[in-house]
């Protein structure tokens, strides 16, 4: 498979700017890989596709308000700070992408905030927006980690025009998120609401969490027509033991298992044994997923709608099959789904 097989037009007002008003009545197109054939429903519906013991994997991950905005030293130039990965907790140094790059050397101070509490130092170059950053804050690392939280905004994706607005840290995160550590929310789970998740719970669903701290390499740009020669960025994962325990019993005894979004379908894929069930797992991921391939521990799997060429994309189109997705993303498009992060859902089975 080839880059150029992932390129399909999208108008813009497909675009979603904004959430469906509850969550759990987003629009839900189903793919049914035996049959071949799409249902249109709302994202509530997914219900009925369960029975009892069947599992859904959840990536608890929590977004943290990751984008800050500063001022360069003398000039007082506005930059954009991007935090993208804490580096050493101690020293408190980050990896970060700062906009307008070109402005931004080695050895300049940022100041953010009214009162220029907290300042940034530049200590080294990592790509071309890359840049690794050390704070200076006069606290303890707990009243500084709370300064970036205060500091800090929703790191909503950059296709969304509008200006953050203060609903848009409880729209952007899951209602089961837990482990602070991601740059980007895991936007399949955006679609459960605490009703829902009850609704699954009493009809006899099982739930195993997962962790993918979601950082910006899910979503660069394949640059290379031969994607077997595309490096992913890595991204932090975790699997427990009681999610190893829970999933493995529902492979011996062949139940449907759900991975709710590819960032959990990334890290159960980057976890397997040598004979096809779930290891514990903790570190880091790079793995990437792109037709064809065999996947070894979810037989379903909730998404969004996908950026053309985007790895997500690839990965959907492993799993249910390239001419399927296609048609589906055709149909959807004809249909006026709303795509990316606020938008409708696939349920593939």
């Amino acid at each position: 498979m080839k880059l150029s097989h992932f390129n399909f037009d999208l108008p813009d007002e497909l675009l979603a700017e904004y959430p469906a008003e509850n969550r759990d009545e987003a629009r839900l197109m189903v793919l049914n890989r035996k049959t071949k054939t799409i249902e249109h429903k709302l994202f509530k519906d997914i219900i009925d596709y369960f029975e009892p013991n069947d599992i859904m994997v959840l990536n608890n991950t929590k977004v943290f308000p990751a984008r800050l905005y500063g001022n360069k030293e003398k000039t007082g130039a506005r930059i954009e700070v991007f935090l993208l990965r804490e580096l050493n907790s101690e020293t408190r140094l980050w990896d970060v992408l700062v906009d307008p790059a070109r402005k931004i050397r080695i050895g300049n101070k940022l100041y953010f905030g009214d009162d220029e509490s907290l300042v940034a130092e530049v200590i080294d170059n990592t790509t071309s927006r890359g840049r690794t950053l050390r704070f200076l804050y006069d606290g303890s690392y707990q009243e500084f980690r709370n300064k970036l939280t205060e500091l800090g905004e929703t790191p909503l994706p950059k296709y969304i025009k509008r200006e953050v607005e203060p609903e848009d840290a409880e729209r952007y995160q899951t209602i089961f998120a837990k482990e602070e550590g991601a740059v980007a929310a895991p936007t399949a789970g955006l679609h459960f609401s605490k009703h829902l998740l009850k609704r699954l719970e009493i009809k006899g669903l099982n739930f195993a969490e997962v962790t993918l701290h979601v950082g910006l390499g899910t979503f660069s740009a394949v640059e290379v027509e031969d994607l077997s020669k595309h490096k992913m960025d890595s991204e932090e994962a975790y699997i427990k033991s009681e999610a190893v325990e829970v999933i493995n019993k529902a492979i011996s005894e062949k139940r449907k298992i759900c991975a709710v979004g590819t960032t959990v379908m990334r890290t159960l894929e980057s976890a397997v044994s040598s004979n096809r069930t779930l290891n514990e797992f903790g570190g880091w991921t790079n793995k990437f997923i792109f037709p064809p391939y065999d996947f070894s521990i979810a037989n379903c799997m909730v998404t969004n709608f996908h950026t053309p060429r985007s790895t997500l994309m690839m990965m959907v189109s492993a799993f249910a099959g390239h001419d399927f997705m296609k048609q589906a993303y055709e149909e959807a498009v004809k249909e006026k789904y709303k795509f990316y992060t606020y938008g409708d859902a696939m349920l593939i089975i």
